[in-house]
């Protein structure tokens, strides 16, 4: 293969790439927030004994919807993956 050849094909494999990682981006940020909207429930209960249990269960509701959300994008993603496979010559 030639030196052009090689480049087209790198040019296509990085394309296909930047396609994956793009896809349900919304849905990942979405979920890294709740993780993190989660956590700022939790943790001052460490520090604060008298904080409310109905806020420490919401705030465990949200970091399960936040990893929720990203074993959806996973999911989501190895479906595409598997219905378009990288194909050098398209």
């Amino acid at each position: 293969m030639s030196d052009n050849g090689e480049a087209e094909l790198l040019a296509k494999r990085a394309a296909y790439i930047d396609t994956l990682r793009g896809l349900y981006r919304r849905e990942r940020l979405t979920g890294f927030f709740l993780i993190l909207a989660g956590f700022a429930l939790v943790a001052p209960s460490w520090w604060a004994p008298n904080w409310s249990h109905s806020i420490i269960l919401a705030g465990y509701g949200l970091i399960a919807a936040g990893w929720v959300a990203y074993v959806y994008v996973i999911w989501r993603r190895t479906a595409w993956r598997r219905a378009n496979p990288f194909d050098p010559k398209a």
